[in-house]
């Protein structure tokens, strides 16, 4: 995947490739470039709502956290998901989360 070249600072491996920790980092940083490239966002909003964001203050968090949050507020400053919708998503996936079996597919009619 070629990124833009203002492209934040990301974890990176060995071979100069994202490094994630879980399968949801990886995810988020898939749907952000998604979002981008069908022009949701230009990539200088996109690295403007995840500086703003880096340099909040607040909890100590990850910064795929931080990117995950950057992300939320500019698909609901773009009028795409209000934060209502996005609040009963989390909360719809962490009960599906809770009730799934250990090693079984998360689905969302579970919760």
């Amino acid at each position: 995947m070629t990124l833009p070249e203002e492209t934040p600072a990301l974890p990176l491996d060995e071979d100069g490739g994202p490094v994630f920790a879980a399968p949801w980092e990886a995810r988020v940083f898939a749907m952000t470039v998604a979002a981008h490239r069908t022009g949701l966002f230009t990539w200088s909003e996109w690295t403007e709502a995840l500086g703003a964001e880096l340099a909040s203050d607040g909890d100590e968090v990850g910064y795929y956290d931080r990117w995950l949050v950057a992300f939320e507020k500019l698909l609901s400053e773009k009028g795409v998901a209000a934060a209502g919708q996005l609040d009963g998503l989390k909360q719809a996936w962490n009960r599906a989360a809770r009730a799934t079996p250990h090693g079984q597919p998360i689905e969302l009619e579970r919760g």
